[in-house]
């Protein structure tokens, strides 16, 4: 494979490793505002719970609607520990290949000087 293929090879999979890395923390931050969005924590006591059941809303008991909300966040959770691990491991990956293509680029330019200056 010639140098400008590297290059070009290794650039190409850097520009992908940031858009992996751009799509993960994107899930994040849903996971983050699913999170938020499922928390009954402020709601009183007596407070009636509604489920939307296609277009109806339904009354819930609470104690049901609390296990079904328990289970979502045990779920979102899990999610959000699943693509942190996503991002770490992007995060190393995008560095080890930005430090390539700047080794690479650096080659490159010291080969252009060499062969410029030796004409």
């Amino acid at each position: 494979m010639s140098f400008d293929a590297r290059l070009e090879a290794a650039t190409t999979e850097y520009q992908r490793l940031q858009k992996e890395l751009t799509n993960a923390i994107e899930a994040r931050q849903r996971l983050d505002s699913q999170l938020q969005e499922n928390e009954f924590k402020l709601l009183k006591e007596d407070a009636n719970i509604y489920k939307l059941i296609g277009p109806v809303l339904i009354k819930q008991d609470k104690i049901e609607a609390t296990s079904n909300v328990d289970k979502r966040l045990d779920y979102i959770r899990s999610e959000i520990k699943r693509v942190e691990t996503q991002l770490a491991d992007l995060s190393e990956k995008s560095e080890k290949k930005k430090f390539e293509v700047v080794d690479l680029q650096r080659t490159y330019q010291a080969q252009v000087q060499q062969v410029s200056s030796s004409r």
